[in-house]
């Protein structure tokens, strides 16, 4: 077991170190130029963009879709990644996570602009859609196709998912003495209890979950930077000034730090990883640029407002916690909030915890079930993934899963590089669709999503098909 470990360690450095650090900001700034910095400059308009009703009563509105996506990725890593990444790499590390995330959202407007592009709909009216749905009808390779789907239900479905419920288990168990089997039961019955609801009531689920959780946590820190004002100009200026220097270049960008905090960032906002377009697929626009945008949002909510929201109270807590080497993830954040606010603070984090993990379930578990249905496998290969994502739930609460979760590095590398290169081939569609859309804004319209008038979806017209409907009335345009 120890050789499979390192093993696996091995191959996760190297992945990471060789191939998906260069694909994600080599693509990301590549996506970046060519909109011209829109997932920047439109994120105002993309927030008055989140509330749009769908068209349909039985479609998943946009703000919907959203949170599906973001209970996924604002999860445990929010938390303890970003507590790791300074813990190596110092407060200048947080600077290049700000980095990768803005230049992180133009890859994730295109993959989710692809993905509503060539989303399916469903017979009660609902879609569905991904990257092996625009792998499919844009490469014709379904053996390619159902490779990512596999991954996806294995490395979502199972493996991050047990680490998920291992995280909540062993948190109640430090905080309020609990049995990890009984903690494991009481998760799996609520899971099961949102997951065979199906889509309507996970999209419930994770729309009053998702936004009480974060504001209950940037409160809290929010309350805690006001108390310690006098700290936060020197705060910003550790950050900046660490940036740049020997330690945060080698040990934040170049070196370790670095390495763990694009894995654990990856991890935590998924940007150009292929797993969000799973959820925003959805969402019933009127144009795919919509909901490319949305999301681009997504990863600014979870790097740029929770993940620095954890960096700041870390940072002004001093280097007497966060180079403390007796403390390590969580306990590091531990020690920080109870360091400003008090013992109490163990166990707000530890809510805190369960409410990110058991949205980040929720969220991994329907990244499954949309690839379940991309392979077409049923209702009864639909059954058969919950009962494995419910056994896999509670194995993770009574189990030490430390090698699943370098496994998971493994698979979840490899599904991201599938994926960006796919951008790479096909991501001119998305840029175009950018296009199109401003341009009809530009034009005082509500933009209506009409690939006849893009001519980089013209080779992809028949494989455009949850557009044709009387509403957008493509079919009678030319």
């Amino acid at each position: 077991m120890e050789t499979f470990g390192r093993i696996t360690s091995f191959l996760s450095d190297f992945i990471y170190t060789w191939m998906l650090i260069p694909l994600l900001l080599g693509l990301g700034l590549y996506f970046t130029i060519k909109i011209k910095a829109g997932q920047i400059t439109n994120i105002g308009h993309a927030n008055r963009l989140i509330t749009a009703k769908p068209k349909d009563e039985k479609s998943i509105s946009p703000f919907k879709a959203f949170t599906i996506s973001a209970a996924s990725h604002i999860g445990t890593g929010n938390v303890v990644g970003v507590a790791a990444a300074i813990s190596v790499g110092g407060p200048g590390a947080v600077f290049w996570m700000w980095i990768t995330a803005l230049i992180g959202g133009a890859s994730a407007f295109v993959e989710n602009t692809l993905g509503q592009i060539f989303k399916e709909k469903n017979e009660d009216g609902t879609f569905k859609g991904g990257p092996a749905f625009y792998i499919n009808k844009t490469m014709k390779k379904p053996a390619l196709a159902n490779l990512f789907s596999v991954i996806i239900c294995i490395v979502y479905g199972f493996m991050f998912n047990a680490m998920q419920s291992n995280t909540i288990a062993s948190g109640f168990a430090n905080s309020f003495n609990t049995r990890s089997w009984i903690i494991g039961l009481i998760i799996i019955i609520l899971t099961g209890f949102v997951i065979f609801g199906g889509l309507q009531r996970i999209s419930d689920i994770t729309s009053l979950i998702v936004p009480v959780m974060a504001v209950a946590y940037l409160a809290l820190v929010l309350f805690i930077l006001i108390t310690n004002i006098t700290k936060v100009p020197h705060m910003f200026n550790l950050i900046f000034s660490e940036a740049f220097n020997m330690r945060a270049g080698f040990g934040g960008l170049f070196g370790t730090a670095i390495l763990n905090g694009v894995k654990r960032g990856l991890f935590s906002n998924e940007a150009g990883m292929g797993a969000v377009p799973n959820a925003s697929s959805v969402a019933d626009v009127s144009h795919p640029a919509k909901q490319g945008l949305i999301q681009a949002l997504g990863v600014y909510l979870d790097t740029i407002l929770i993940c620095s929201a954890t960096a700041f109270v870390i940072i002004i807590s001093g280097e007497g916690i966060y180079l403390n080497p007796d403390l390590q993830g969580l306990e590091i954040t531990q020690a920080a909030l109870a360091n400003e606010i008090g013992p109490w603070a163990q166990h707000f984090l530890t809510i805190c915890v369960l409410m990110f993990a058991f949205s980040s379930i929720i969220g991994n578990y329907y990244y499954g079930e949309n690839n379940i249905k991309a392979m077409d496998l049923g209702n009864k290969g639909l059954t058969v993934y919950r009962i494995l994502v419910l056994m896999f739930v509670f194995l993770g609460s009574i189990g030490d899963f430390s090698i699943v979760w370098n496994t998971g590095d493994v698979f979840m590398g490899i599904m991201a590089v599938i994926n960006l290169i796919i951008l790479m081939i096909v991501g001119k569609c998305a840029v175009a669709s950018y296009y199109d859309y401003k341009k009809q804004l530009n034009e005082g319209k509500d933009p209506v999503f009409n690939p006849r008038n893009i001519k980089e979806l013209h080779p992809y017209l028949d494989e455009i098909t949850a557009w044709d409907d009387p509403e957008t009335n493509i079919n009678n345009r030319i």
